[in-house]
């Protein structure tokens, strides 16, 4: 889907001139994340930040024959320059996982990370869509620190800060077509609720193409898409967590955010963010986009009796993270 959106869009460029940066550039997902931006016609700048390597990430880049501008910047000094006039901000910096950790074993370590960058974004772009890839996002210290921040700054808009959990949609979009042989680019799973064991809800019930799975191949194909990110640790032995898959999935999100910001209509995706859907204050749904971001919260939908035994058993486990993530928060320096 990013390719072909890539190939479809290059002749087509209009007055797409976002400027676009990306703070942990430098990183396993930063850098085959930077590659596809840089791909995008609808990308005029290409911003690149990180505490090390980032001017030959940006040299390197730079020499690729596409229209966007790269420029490198690198350390706590040159953060508000790399952040001025951004129109959206993509954050994939942050720790990664090693075999034995847990997303919460992260948590101390990238939720400070996301603290900084969210008050170097609220004093310089403060109007900028804000896309949190780094973990652990179902704890909601990225889009919380956002609003405390923000809100400290009078510049935050709930409307415009997103956790990005779209490689869960990427993951089950792709086991359900092997499963079913289908076509993985037509097949589209919403996927709701968290983003860490079992607060990833596949709504398979909603699912594009209709498909059907007998109840015991439904719970195994649940589980393996909880349990996904943990499939690619075990994976790579040692070597790093999802960087590849998660590189897409940052780029498919950023690629509707700036499709939708250009006027393009019926751009739905699902992320975390700020909401009422549930009885938790942070909830991912489908959301349909518009050119100051959120639109409409689409909500859970019609949820089949396995779906609702799901979302039922996600809650607490999501009270518990948001509870921890606003102890943190209150604590913050």
């Amino acid at each position: 889907k990013v390719l072909s959106f890539i190939r479809d869009t290059n002749a087509i460029v209009k007055d797409n001139n976002a400027k676009v940066a990306v703070l942990g550039a430098s990183g396993g997902i930063g850098q085959p994340l930077s590659l596809l931006l840089k791909n995008s016609p609808l990308v005029g700048e290409l911003s690149l930040f990180d505490i090390a390597h980032t001017p030959g990430v940006a040299a390197d880049l730079s020499h690729i024959e596409t229209r966007a501008r790269v420029t490198g910047y690198m350390g706590p000094d040159q953060l508000n320059d790399a952040l001025k006039g951004c129109d959206v901000v993509v954050i994939p910096a942050g720790v990664p996982r090693k075999p034995g950790m847990t997303r919460d074993d992260l948590f101390n370590t990238n939720a400070t990370i996301v603290a900084t960058l969210a008050d170097a974004c609220a004093r310089n772009c403060p109007e900028a869509m804000i896309c949190i890839i780094a973990n652990p996002v179902s704890t909601p210290v990225p889009v919380m620190w956002f609003e405390i921040v923000m809100k400290k700054y009078g510049v935050y808009n709930p409307n415009r800060v997103f956790g990005v959990t779209t490689l869960d949609i990427v993951r089950a979009n792709a086991f359900v077509a092997e499963l079913k042989g289908l076509d993985p680019a037509r097949v589209n799973v919403p996927v709701i609720g968290g983003h860490a064991g079992k607060t990833i809800i596949p709504l398979i019930s909603q699912a594009t193409p209709k498909v059907e799975f007998p109840a015991d191949q439904l719970s195994a194909l649940t589980a393996r898409i909880q349990d996904a990110g943990t499939e690619v640790v075990k994976a790579k032995a040692g070597a790093g967590s999802a960087t590849l898959s998660m590189a897409y999935a940052g780029a498919r999100f950023t690629f509707s955010i700036l499709d939708a910001m250009n006027g393009k209509e019926g751009v739905v995706e699902c992320a975390y963010v700020r909401s009422e859907e549930t009885e938790c204050k942070y909830f991912s749904t489908p959301l349909l986009l518009g050119k100051q971001g959120i639109e409409k919260n689409l909500g859970l939908g019609k949820l089949s009796a396995f779906e609702e035994k799901l979302v039922a058993e996600a809650i607490g486990e999501l009270k518990g993270s948001i509870k921890k993530g606003e102890d943190f928060v209150a604590n913050m320096k």
